[in-house]
């Protein structure tokens, strides 16, 4: 027996003295993180044509959109910095004669955004809505030039028959697609 507990003796101070913890008050902190800022972007530039009748006529559509290096740099919400938009809109009689055309800034918004939008929001777009009486309607945005926000002013602009244009803040709620779950 004493060959048998001088082995266990030998065998628990073996284990009691082979490992000790170490406590030196070391604290693990993650690294910081250094945000990167990009060099100025352009939103994609794009182009669209499209027919329609208005007052009993034919008519087609042009935009065209494109980064402009002259205009003064706008900004998302983190700080990174695009170039603005200019937007050429056409609208052409059948005959293919010009009845309208104008390359729109975001200060043409000026009366339906804040001080804020014009100073750090960039022109988004201009769209063909609809042709309706003596008026064709286009939707415009001024807004956060990233494209996964969704953080933007939109605007109606009106021209009429004369080819006077008017602009307003759109307000209508775009309920269309509850009036197709609806029916």
């Amino acid at each position: 027996m004493s060959l048998a507990v001088a082995a266990g003796c030998a065998l628990v101070t073996l284990t009691s003295c082979g490992e000790k913890k170490r406590n030196t008050g070391d604290i693990i902190a993650p690294k910081p993180v250094t945000v990167v800022k990009k060099s100025v972007q352009a939103m994609s530039g794009y182009k669209q044509n499209m027919a329609f009748e208005w007052l009993g006529q034919k008519y087609t559509f042009a935009v065209s959109r494109s980064a402009d290096k002259a205009l003064p740099l706008t900004q998302d919400e983190v700080g990174n910095k695009y170039y603005d938009n200019t937007i050429e809109v056409s609208v052409r009689r059948a005959d293919g004669t010009v009845f309208f055309s104008k390359v729109f800034k975001k200060t043409d918004f000026a009366t339906c955004v804040s001080e804020e939008s014009l100073r750090t929001g960039a022109l988004l777009g201009v769209a063909f809505d609809r042709a309706e009486g003596d008026n064709v309607y286009f939707a415009a945005s001024v807004g956060s030039p990233d494209r996964m926000s969704d953080s933007y002013v939109p605007i109606v602009v009106r021209l009429s028959r004369t080819g006077s244009l008017v602009y307003g803040l759109d307000t209508r709620l775009d309920i269309s697609s509850r009036s197709d779950e609806e029916e």
